[in-house]
């Protein structure tokens, strides 16, 4: 998941209120089931970045005497402007996978469609086991949790439509070009007068 992301997600988990860092981790940690799990020590340098962009305050301690932070009027408002901002080409991260793949079909020796496959069938298993886990796990999880597997769930979708397309596109590059052959000729379609 890019910087950017953690730290836009986790300055909109201080919209119910201040938070300290180890709270953060656990809430996004729910929030996405795991799935985009952060460490401790990135939330405490994103919370530091957060704190210094003037988007955070501290505002003491717990009874546990864990820093507690909240939002700012400024980190309130850059979080209202990301909401309702797109994410633009340059947001989204670079994916290894259409790296991989372009590599691949210019690299010599490489078999693209064995790679294909090989990614097909992790992809296909890793929505199986969202799919499962969704379809099992509906009621117990709060509607972030439920966005971000469809998320998932459609972001395998689409990759495995362009890996079908890769393979297609690979495989018709790889046929040697023959000029095409002309159609049998049959006496019959010749009109009698037409000499």
């Amino acid at each position: 998941m890019q910087k950017s992301a953690v730290r836009w997600g986790l300055l909109a988990l201080f919209a119910d209120g201040p938070k300290y860092g180890y709270q953060l981790k656990n809430e996004f940690d729910a929030h996405t089931s795991g799935g985009w799990a952060l460490n401790v020590g990135q939330v405490y340098t994103t919370l530091d970045r957060l704190a210094r962009d003037g988007l955070v305050e501290s505002v003491g301690s717990n009874a546990d005497g864990r820093e507690v932070f909240a939002i700012t009027g400024q980190g309130r408002q850059a979080l209202a402007d990301w909401f309702v901002s797109p994410v633009t080409e340059t947001e989204r991260p670079r994916s290894e996978l259409a790296i991989k793949l372009a590599m691949a079909a210019i690299a010599p020796g490489v078999d693209v469609a064995a790679v294909v496959q090989a990614q097909r069938t992790e992809s296909m298993r890793q929505m199986r086991d969202y799919t499962d886990l969704r379809r099992h796990e509906v009621q117990s999880h709060d509607v972030a949790w439920l966005l971000l597997v469809d998320h998932l769930i459609f972001t395998l979708e689409s990759e495995i439509r362009w890996l079908d397309h890769v393979e297609a596109t690979v495989l018709r590059r790889a046929q040697p070009h023959r000029a095409p052959t002309p159609a049998a000729f049959r006496p019959d379609d010749v009109e009698v007068g037409g000499w």
